[in-house]
């Protein structure tokens, strides 16, 4: 994907100094410590333009935030973003949410084992040709990752619009023993969780008629809900 570089705004500026972060993997083990507080660590795998991350975090000043994504322009985007929902909601501070530049390939060289409590993955790129397996971000090697990082009450919710990703990842969560809940074919048919925040692509594809096909993947037996969370 190529994007086009817009001309840098105050809030994007205003963003890059207070929470985002170029260089990730500095703080492997450490999360806590960046974020000074105890709080449990969610993260969203391919945040895209940030609006998902940007109003969850907002929503929910108990719990810190990272959002990741490759694109230094996603990026950009994404800080404008917050700086602009937490600006309208009256929240001055960032203290919860970071924004971080990296390979989701190697995002074991981003967090430590058991340092994370949830990952979100969503409308992740399918990769529909066999050949192209391995790209899938449920693919069990991806998932044998996400395994290491989570800890003992770790969860993945995982949404997308491909029914051939879904089944898929149905069956690679199964096989890597995942506990599955909350399986839809159909999210906005079924009823959302209470607090569901929607992305940007969720809201264009309920506009085009598509079902959104949503699951929870549970590491462990201490795995729940959170009241009120997507």
């Amino acid at each position: 994907m190529r994007l086009r570089r817009k001309r840098e705004t105050p809030a994007i500026r205003l963003a890059e100094e207070r929470f985002v972060e170029w260089n990730p993997d500095r703080h492997k083990g450490k999360w806590k410590e960046y974020f000074g507080s105890d709080r449990p660590i969610h993260v969203e795998l391919g945040m895209g333009k940030g609006k998902f991350i940007s109003e969850l975090s907002a929503a929910h000043p108990d719990i810190n935030f990272i959002g990741i994504d490759m694109y230094d322009e996603l990026i950009r985007r994404a800080g404008d973003k917050a700086v602009n929902v937490r600006k309208e909601r009256g929240i001055e501070t960032f203290d919860n949410l970071c924004l971080a530049r990296w390979n989701i390939e190697r995002i074991e060289d981003v967090f430590a084992r058991g340092e994370i409590e949830r990952i979100y993955l969503n409308f992740s790129d399918p990769w529909p040709k066999k050949r192209h397996a391995k790209r899938r971000l449920t693919h069990p090697n991806f998932l044998r990752k996400y395994r290491e990082i989570l800890n003992e009450r770790g969860e993945i919710h995982f949404r997308t619009d491909s029914r051939l990703l879904f089944e898929y990842s149905l069956n690679t969560f199964s096989e890597m023993d995942f506990r599955l809940r909350r399986i839809s074919l159909d999210l906005h048919r079924d009823g959302t969780p209470e607090g569901h925040i929607c992305t940007e692509y969720e809201l264009k594809f309920l506009e085009q008629g598509q079902p959104i096909y949503s699951c929870v993947a549970l590491v462990g037996e201490l795995a729940g809900d959170r009241p009120g969370e997507n």
